[in-house]
């Protein structure tokens, strides 16, 4: 057994013993395989693995995997910041953008998404933390945007993601989750038929799942350490 294919069967054993902890249905949790600066060549092993989606943040790293990868039929997801000048080729190539945090690129994406593809799937990405450095928008601002995004076509507005700032300890790391549950739960009582809680990653995986997250984003337990340029790929 090859080293991705090993990590893959351990990540997706550790889903599973968190959600049988948690009192999650079996398959509950999807799991996002995060490929960015990786080689084709390792999605392609996770892929025949059978791993059915990956990440990418970074738009020109992404496009050197979605072409040879194409005959794999594989569900790409674009997890990074856009700028508003470049969402062309994420609208045309993905199939779920988790990383929506202003009307403009939604608006982008939606004129630009060909209407022979289905629906593009978005999530708004909610910075929870506060933190300057981080994308998203603000709690406060939640509620308008997603109305204004609901409203687009060739968009179906999934659910939220976020970043939360690391914390160490299962408790503290549930703790700073939390508040992204409680906007989702908010905006579904608002009338948003939300299905999607994109959060969790290697060291926070079951403190997301604890807290209800559909989708977990993993990365280096995967496929190792991110590659660098001089290794001949793109960050």
């Amino acid at each position: 057994m090859n080293q991705v294919t090993a990590s893959l069967k351990a990540i997706n054993a550790r889903i599973a013993e968190a959600e049988a902890r948690f009192g999650r249905a079996p398959g509950a949790v999807t799991l996002l395989a995060v490929s960015k600066t990786q080689p084709p060549e390792a999605v392609e092993e996770a892929a025949r693995a059978g791993q059915q989606a990956f990440g990418e943040n970074h738009l020109q790293d992404a496009m050197t995997k979605l072409g040879p990868l194409a005959e794999l039929d594989l569900e790409w997801h674009f997890i990074g910041p856009m700028q508003s000048n470049k969402t062309r080729p994420i609208a045309e190539r993905f199939d779920w953008v988790h990383s929506v945090d202003r009307l403009r690129v939604a608006e982008r994406l939606s004129t630009q998404r060909g209407s022979d593809r289905a629906p593009l799937s978005v999530c708004l990405q909610v910075n929870v933390s506060a933190e300057a450095s981080k994308s998203g928008v603000s709690p406060a601002n939640i509620s308008a945007l997603a109305a204004d995004v609901a409203a687009l076509p060739n968009l179906t507005l999934r659910g939220l993601m976020a970043i939360p700032a690391p914390v160490d300890g299962f408790e503290s790391q549930r703790k700073a989750l939390r508040p992204l549950v409680e906007i989702y739960e908010r905006l579904r009582a608002e009338g948003h038929p939300l299905d999607t809680l994109s959060m969790g990653m290697t060291d926070d995986l079951e403190a997301a799942i604890a807290e209800g997250a559909t989708i977990v984003r993993i990365g280096t337990a995967v496929f190792g350490p991110r590659r660098s340029p001089a290794q001949g790929l793109h960050r």
